[in-house]
């Protein structure tokens, strides 16, 4: 462990007090409303978190509120922040305090760390900030500034790594002030010491910091290499009928997109053209159920969406069909349903189905 680490956390600090941004989880110590950010802000860059805090707290402004709201409303307030299994344990874990804490959260880490959905990072924030419990955080932002500030080599997604690093935080945290230390430093990795081009030139750390004066920065932080991301051919069916109503089917299962809707699926081993989509098996099966006819291809251009451990190349496909089946919706309401931002994308451009 390093040495001398005072000039850190007060230089820290410091920076942070005459920098930091004025968010509105800043102005409070609710733990609902911390809570809530920090379960919205997980992989998610403050600019694109903000909209969805700001709807959630005007949705659900207390806890009791979210835990009177169904799942779906809850995913369909979440469509489009991606990661949809924060939003179905956000859900739980409200119903579970309001019925099994009445409404009060745990208020210690060893307690917070209980609730489903609740890591070591959430637990360690909310009881920094609401509690000012001394434990620290360590996310990406964190991992990024002690690699370089202190020159640590060791993989961050390594076991040895997770924990060499969670001790290093919590040898550094000023425990006066745990909350904004823990909330000062997740601000400066997030602004100054980003991934690419870092700012070093006007660093509060640069004269100590071994990753910019030994002309690492480019190395660390160190991450061991994924496993090959694999590609995953989609297309989807868009059925209409003649009375204005279309399908959508709930995905069952586990999986990243686990309760959300979409549009009638067909997996393949490669991108099909027409012919070859009508030979299908799936299709063909389809085609008998709901009499399909006048099958045409949506985007001339395959749509790939990126998610972390998969690429998935997307067709949407319109067909005609007689809906007499009672999962048929009428087009105006397909709006209410919660669907992944890659159907999302698809509703909002195509022009039936535009409000």
């Amino acid at each position: 462990m390093p040495k001398n680490t005072t000039f850190f956390y007060k230089n820290l600090i410091l920076w942070y007090l005459q920098n930091k941004r004025p968010l509105p989880w800043r102005e409070t110590k609710d733990p609902y409303k911390i809570w809530l950010s920090e379960i919205l802000l997980q992989q998610t860059r403050v600019a694109q978190g903000l909209p969805y805090y700001l709807k959630f707290i005007e949705a659900y402004p207390t806890i009791f509120d979210l835990a009177k709201s169904s799942e779906e409303e809850v995913l369909k307030l979440w469509q489009g922040l991606g990661y949809y299994s924060r939003g179905r344990n956000l859900h739980f874990t409200a119903r579970y305090i309001v019925e099994h804490l009445g409404g009060v959260f745990p208020s210690s880490y060893k307690e917070l760390l209980k609730l489903k959905g609740v890591g070591d990072y959430t637990a360690s924030a909310i009881a920094s900030i609401c509690y000012a419990e001394p434990t620290a955080v360590v996310d990406g932002n964190v991992y990024r500034v002690l690699s370089r500030v202190f020159g640590v080599a060791t993989p961050i997604n390594s076991s040895h790594g997770i924990k060499e690093f969670k001790e290093l935080a919590q040898t550094l945290l000023d425990t006066s002030e745990p909350g904004d230390y823990n909330q000062a430093i997740m601000e400066f990795g997030a602004r100054y010491c980003v991934p690419q081009n870092p700012i070093c030139t006007s660093c509060i750390f640069s004269e100590k910091c071994i990753a910019f004066n030994t002309k690492q920065l480019h190395v660390l932080p160190v991450k061991l290499k994924k496993t090959k991301v694999k590609k995953h051919y989609y297309n989807y069916l868009v059925v209409l009928s003649p009375e204005g109503k279309t399908l959508l089917e709930q995905r069952t299962g586990k999986g990243i997109w686990e309760n959300l809707y979409q549009f009638p699926l067909i997996e393949s081993a490669s991108e099909l053209e027409p012919e070859a989509l009508e030979t299908h098996p799936e299709y063909q099966q389809l085609a008998q159920d709901l009499s399909l006819s006048n099958l045409t291809l949506y985007n001339s251009k395959t749509i790939i969406h990126k998610l972390s451990h998969k690429h998935l190349f997307t067709r949407f496909w319109i067909a005609d069909a007689a809906l007499s089946s009672k999962a048929a919706i009428p087009i105006e309401e397909i709006h209410r349903f919660p669907v992944p931002i890659l159907i999302g994308n698809f509703i909002s451009e195509f022009s039936i189905f535009k409000q």
